[in-house]
């Protein structure tokens, strides 16, 4: 913890007060929560970012977009566009923010919009034609004013929220009992051979209750990254000079898995806008060499110069132990929401 943000505790104090007292008012029913009937599975956390919802959501995705007819509903980050936005032929990343953007690439057959109030997206999503039978809510926790169904609650395992604290000091957007809402919590970018006893040791720390499930998962990286017109295998791109770039929250593991002693490493702000001058700078440094980044950066700069020797490296949750149960557990709560 640096020195500003411990200067900066008393207001952290008082963040914390404030979430708390915005809690119990909607836990006691002083303000509203509008539920809809049908499944509403929201993922998010308690910390700033950099957690993994975005390959969480795409599990969720592939799980149940061979059953029913799925939508997703984020806030759309950064996007230059206002209110309820359906993704379709014409939408970019500016329209929708990079990951629906992204979700719209990959999942042609689900729905994806964009609004930054969730009960009129989810209103006006129940309006289409076609409507949704399941609804998947992005970065949804703390969005209070919707009642979720089922709420998925993320912690990575380098950055728990029971060793954090609330922000400024710290990175929680709650006080850590706001975990008590979720009805399961993932711990994310675990290393893959995590033990059942140091999963154990985790679970006290986080003081769950019996009736919360837990999951550890990590971060499975593809053996393949994927440019305009062509793939190249990573284990033939990792012996190859090039520029690894990065616009993500906590982009090292992403660095680390591909980088070599000769590449060189960009980083920008999570979500970044990239300006015809990061661009040219990009390019420069570059110097004719393969550029390697994230989906999410991809999404953005696809649609750039850049393209003829932009690759990126695709990315999935995976779980260490008992995916099996994680998925009945998803399945079957979808299957008595649709039932009742």
């Amino acid at each position: 913890m640096n020195i500003l943000r411990k200067i900066l505790f008393p207001f952290a104090v008082l963040y914390g007060f404030i979430t708390s007292i915005r809690n119990f008012l909607f836990d006691n029913g002083f303000l509203k929560s509008t539920s809809f009937d049908l499944p509403v599975i929201a993922v998010g956390n308690l910390s700033v970012g950099g957690t993994g919802k975005t390959p969480q959501i795409e599990y969720l995705i592939r799980l149940l977009s061979d059953k029913y007819k799925i939508a997703t509903l984020s806030r759309g980050y950064k996007r230059k566009s206002d209110g309820f936005v359906l993704a379709d032929e014409n939408a970019n990343a500016e329209i929708l923010g990079d990951e629906p953007f992204q979700f719209y690439q990959k999942f042609p057959n689900v729905m994806v919009a964009v609004d930054a109030n969730r009960t009129n997206g989810i209103t006006q999503l129940l309006s289409q034609n076609e409507k949704p039978e399941i609804i998947l809510l992005d970065d949804a926790y703390q969005h209070r004013k919707v009642k979720a169904g089922f709420y998925i609650l993320l912690t990575s395992y380098d950055d728990l929220y029971a060793d954090d604290f609330m922000l400024p000091t710290g990175n929680l957007r709650e006080s850590r009992s706001g975990a008590e809402r979720a009805n399961i919590v993932v711990v994310t970018k675990c290393p893959n051979n995590l033990t059942e006893e140091q999963q154990a040791k985790i679970r006290l720390k986080l003081k769950l209750s019996c009736s919360q499930q837990i999951f550890f998962t990590f971060i499975n990286y593809d053996e393949v990254i994927y440019g305009a017109a062509e793939k190249i295998s990573v284990s033939e791109i990792k012996s190859e000079s090039k520029i690894l770039l990065a616009g993500i929250a906590k982009p090292k593991p992403f660095f680390d898995y591909l980088k070599n002693e000769n590449d060189e490493c960009l980083t920008f702000p999570d979500h970044h806008h990239f300006s015809d001058a990061d661009l040219e700078t990009i390019q420069n440094k570059a110097n004719g060499k393969k550029i390697i980044t994230t989906e999410k950066d991809y999404v953005r700069l696809k649609d750039s110069k850049l393209i003829s020797q932009l690759y990126y490296l695709p990315i999935k949750s995976s779980f260490i132990n008992h995916q099996q149960n994680f998925d009945a557990t998803i399945l079957e709560y979808v299957k008595k929401s649709l039932e009742s």
